[in-house]
């Protein structure tokens, strides 16, 4: 099958690499729709993504439409593609792009759907403190991740599992998904099941300030935030002025009246009494340096017990419907 791939994040390198490799026999890649080069770094200069990356070291021809038009679509049908694979990409497809394909236009979903419908999935997930998820393939309609599924891979979240962890995870899942169904797609033999949408919960795109706490929580919630949210946006504390960020935590026991106070430090890390038990910091990051764990932190920037840190109220992730 002709495979037209539409991404901009490198989630999706573990399934290009599968494409151009063990992949080969059942579709090659014709081309790659990718977000726009953006200014990064303190420079801002103009940098190529990761996707677009890889596409040229392919020798791949790559488009780059700050939206996508009737002349996108066009080039689609252009590049006789069979099959538009989306993955991260960042855009909302119109009917006429999803129906240029022959066969069908899929998209790869980092959630075990109806479940964690929307922009960000897997940090969400690990947010609420669920212990799995894992990537569906599905067909794209214009509801928000409504299309009906063909097939989904489980993946396990540990309980110090961050959402670099898991988003690795789950990059890592995807090529056995496509191994299995794509030659039964190429048959005509893949089957695709509706959702059953009375059970799907919703996510939002996250935004710096998420990474604020509300102390008053439950320990078990505020660590899973700190995970949930490291590397982007990340949560973070204020201590003396200087911003503190969180890359690591877990809920630990132990009870006190003033939520927000450091209590204590064991060989774990940092704790912090919570609305319901404690948090245990387990690394930190001051602004400009490394994300250290705790022992290594704490030497060199000391936080006396009775600290108190300043909490605010937090925005859910997660709803039944659609969030903004």
């Amino acid at each position: 099958m002709r495979l037209i791939f539409l991404g901009s994040d490198p989630i999706a390198l573990p399934v290009l690499d599968w494409l151009a490799g063990e992949g080969k026999g059942i579709a090659q890649v014709v081309g790659v729709f990718t977000g726009p080069d953006r200014p990064a770094g303190r420079g801002q200069q103009s940098r190529v993504n990761a996707i677009k990356g890889w596409a040229q070291t392919q020798g791949l021809p790559v488009y780059q439409p700050e939206k996508l038009t009737e002349a996108d679509r066009d080039q689609v049908v252009a590049l006789a593609a069979d099959l538009c694979l989306v993955f991260a990409y960042g855009q909302i497809l119109r009917e006429a792009f999803i129906a240029a394909p022959r066969r069908a236009t899929l998209n790869l979903h980092a959630s075990l759907l109806p479940h964690y419908r929307g922009a960000s999935p897997i940090q969400s997930a690990v947010a609420a403190g669920e212990r799995r998820t894992g990537v569906s393939l599905m067909k794209i309609v214009r509801e928000l991740d409504a299309g009906p599924v063909a097939d989904q891979v489980e993946v396990p979240i540990g309980p110090l599992d961050t959402a670099r962890e898991v988003e690795a995870a789950v990059a890592a899942a995807c090529p056995a998904l496509l191994a299995r169904t794509l030659p039964r797609l190429a048959r005509g033999e893949l089957v695709f099941v509706e959702q059953v949408h009375a059970e799907a919960s919703f996510c939002r795109r996250l935004r710096k300030e998420d990474g604020r706490l509300d102390w008053y929580a439950p320990a078990a919630a505020l660590a899973a935030l700190i995970n949930g949210l490291f590397p982007w946006p990340a949560c973070a504390i204020e201590v003396g002025g200087q911003r503190i960020k969180l890359g690591l935590a877990e809920a630990a026991e132990g009870e006190g009246p003033n939520s927000g106070e450091v209590v204590g430090q064991d060989d774990g890390g940092l704790l912090v009494q919570a609305g319901r038990g404690r948090v245990r910091l387990r690394r930190l990051q001051r602004e400009g340096g490394r994300m250290l764990p705790a022992g290594d932190f704490l030497r060199g920037f000391p936080i006396p017990l009775g600290t108190r840190l300043a909490s605010t109220a937090m925005a859910p992730l997660v709803g039944p419907r659609p969030l903004r």
